[in-house]
């Protein structure tokens, strides 16, 4: 009886792994996430971010789920140089009053559905969990995702009009714009 149990386990072990290994992972290198927030004066900032992980499931050459994890740390404005206050805005997008990234290291978006380019998931950011739909387009061997979420939703309150009032012209859309193109290996 033990050796059986011993087969069995193996047995399962062996087909666990290779699910795990039919799974695709991000090519982080050569994928990119950019980002761009705006103000109501229509002025704003954009830059980019690294992924971190990822597990990719893989039906038929199309993504039909997966899970893409955000090293916040990585979190760039690209649109300043340093003598225009780049490192200042970096910092305060890393700080309390945006994203936490002391606290908060990692983002993630879980896929759970992909049909005719249109994706639905779980965005989660500063551990806030809310469903998505975006966007996700093939293009031979590279996926583009496009998706807009609303930043209040995450406990991200800086100059927000959903928090605050009379912000006139200091107001910051609650409205983020990510754009990926996310290649896998």
């Amino acid at each position: 009886m033990k050796v059986n149990l011993n087969s069995a386990f193996l047995a399962f072990s062996l087909m666990f792994s290779m699910s795990l290994a039919a799974q695709n992972t991000l090519n982080i290198l050569e994928s990119s996430l950019k980002w761009e927030g705006k103000k109501i004066t229509g002025s704003g900032h954009n830059g980019s971010l690294t992924f971190s992980d990822s597990q990719v499931k893989i039906e038929d050459g199309n993504i039909i789920s997966g899970v893409f994890t955000v090293d916040m740390t990585t979190l760039t404005c690209d649109d300043l140089t340093a003598d225009q206050g780049k490192a200042n805005l970096e910092g305060h997008l890393k700080s309390n009053d945006f994203f936490a990234v002391e606290k908060f290291n990692t983002a993630t978006l879980a896929i759970s559905s992909v049909d005719n380019n249109n994706a639905t998931g779980t965005l989660t950011i500063k551990d806030i969990s809310h469903p998505i739909k975006f966007t996700l387009i093939k293009n031979q061997d590279v996926y583009n995702a496009s998706l807009v979420f609303d930043r209040s939703k995450y406990d991200i309150r800086f100059n927000s009009g959903s928090f605050f009032e009379n912000l006139g012209d200091k107001l910051i859309l609650n409205e983020i714009e990510l754009t990926a193109e996310l290649k896998l290996k």
